[in-house]
């Protein structure tokens, strides 16, 4: 079998907010990476055995005080590196070049002239490429053994090249959509600088993961709960390629899902593959403990510490369980590691550790090295219907952070008539798969309407709809006005107590995705 580990890239990250696109754009070749952050240390460095280091961007300036750098030795031990943006400064300081703050600052677009097309450049064949700057210093004297490969108008020195020692650097950033030829550049950092092949596929994966399973389970057995999420769906469903029968998936039905949520998924994963489901409708429980609860952070850990002592309970019932399954992924693990450091709130609802601890599991990540369009990539490849795999991503909290106030069983009723109508249109017009998430919200608001010669005082429902590549940042979609229409129309007239219909038209940021 392929060891699709034995070849992988090391990024080293400063803090840029496009690191994670690096490892996108690496892995979309067919190589491995990870992402790790910038003061690991040499020991570190040499343990991971990388076939090359790409140092990213960053906040700060390397002439800082304080600022991360990484020590000289990393360039002494014969591994390539690409400096991108940050990384480039901090390859010229480290190496003795000299940085200064620039004059004038380059952000946004610009033309890149190519002085050297023998390896970065190779097979770019325009004199002008067109890429993304973001900096207010620049390299002002390149250090001993380098030479400049490509400049800018605003700099002589824009791409760098250490030929001996395999050691390059960029002003701008190629991992961004607005360079549009830095894709290529990654690909021949990571194949030709490098040496790698591209042995990172979902096949493989598969096939790589699967081995990891049985040997880390053995023959006991395992737990996981499903939600009808994607996440959740795919990780279950390698987990049973791996050890069939000795994995149960237990789906919670917690009052707040969408329309013929629990029925839809539990039939598709147990009529396609014959897997193992207890469903378990508690949703007259968790309505009880959210009984007059407004607040949304409340809302989470309800919902969360509810859903562990269901989970638990049932799971219970399971003999010879060690280990339980979560479709946790690797941005969550980046997160968690993050130069900057962790995130300062962790959702509720996904907290497990409890659980963990007083049923005495040992958890299963099959999932942790994957991006989310891996993941949908991976539910492909074994056989998973599009109905899942092309879902939009749905909250832990489900409906209840999409009422705006309390919830109760009425509310969640009209909410969720009202967002598969929302749903329904959408897919009808074949605008689904084309954007990251559109659903309704149900606002705490009514307002006076008209119906036939009757005045009305009922809810409001807000449209929300955006596109997205990764959910980190997201734009509202200009849905066309006849979609618009037909959504308010069937609200209108098929949801009882609603009179109003509205239509989201913020960005993220400053605003989220979801409204709590």
């Amino acid at each position: 079998m392929t060891d699709i580990h034995s070849q992988k890239i090391l990024i080293l990250d400063f803090g840029s907010q496009y690191t994670q696109l690096i490892a996108r754009r690496i892995r979309e070749a067919g190589v491995y990476c990870e992402i790790h952050p910038c003061n690991r240390g040499l020991d570190f460095i040499r343990s991971f055995n990388p076939a090359g280091i790409v140092f990213s961007g960053g906040p700060s300036s390397v002439y800082d005080k304080g600022a991360p750098l990484v020590p000289k030795e990393v360039f002494g031990l014969g591994v390539p590196a690409l400096g991108i943006c940050y990384g480039m400064q901090l390859t010229a300081r480290v190496l003795k070049g000299r940085v200064e703050r620039s004059k004038k600052r380059e952000y946004g677009g610009a033309d890149l002239l190519i002085n050297d097309r023998k390896d970065l450049f190779h097979g770019i064949k325009a004199k002008r490429v067109r890429v993304w700057m973001s900096h207010g210093d620049r390299v002002e004297a390149l250090p001993p053994g380098f030479t400049t490969i490509a400049r800018s108008k605003n700099s002589d020195i824009c791409a760098i090249r250490d030929a001996k020692r395999r050691i390059y650097g960029v002003q701008f950033h190629p991992e961004v959509v607005h360079t549009p030829k830095g894709g290529k550049m990654l690909e021949n950092f990571v194949f030709r600088v490098c040496g790698c092949k591209p042995l990172w596929t979902m096949r493989s994966f598969i096939d790589s993961a699967i081995a990891d399973i049985r040997e880390k389970v053995g023959s006991d057995c395992v737990v996981c709960g499903i939600s009808g999420g994607v996440d959740s769906a795919v990780a279950a469903l390698l987990v049973h390629k791996a050890i069939g029968d000795n994995l149960t998936c237990i789906f919670v039905d917690n009052g707040v899902l969408r329309r013929g949520e629990a029925v839809k998924v539990e039939a598709t994963l147990r009529k396609n593959f014959r897997m193992n489901i207890r469903r378990v409708d508690a949703s007259k429980r968790f309505l009880g403990k959210l009984k007059g609860v407004s607040d949304p952070e409340k809302k989470r850990k309800i919902i969360g510490n509810e859903f562990v002592r269901v989970f638990e309970e049932e799971a219970g019932k399971i003999k010879n369980v060690r280990f339980l399954a979560q479709g946790t992924l690797y941005p969550d693990v980046i997160e968690s590691v993050s130069f900057k450091g962790p995130s300062a709130t962790i959702k509720s609802h996904h907290n497990v550790g409890g659980l963990l601890k007083k049923m005495r599991l040992k958890l299963v990540e099959p999932l942790r090295e994957l991006f989310k369009d891996e993941v949908r990539s991976l539910g492909r490849e074994m056989g998973m219907s599009a109905e899942i795999i092309d879902r939009h991503p749905f909250p832990g909290p489900g409906l209840a952070i999409r009422i705006i106030g309390t919830v109760t069983a009425e509310r969640c009723d009209m909410l969720r008539a009202a967002d598969g109508i929302v749903l329904d249109e959408i897919k009808k017009a074949g605008l689904y798969k084309k954007m990251w998430q559109a659903f309704a919200v149900l606002l705490p608001i009514k307002t006076v309407g008209v119906m036939g010669d009757e005045r009305t005082y009922e809810n409001t429902v807000a449209l929300r709809a955006v596109e997205s590549v990764d959910g980190m940042t997201a734009d509202w979609v200009r849905l066309p006005y006849g979609v618009m229409e037909r959504i308010s129309t069937r609200i209108i007239n098929e949801v009882r107590g609603v009179n109003r219909v509205v239509y989201d038209i913020s960005s993220k940021p400053p605003s989220t995705i979801e409204w709590e």
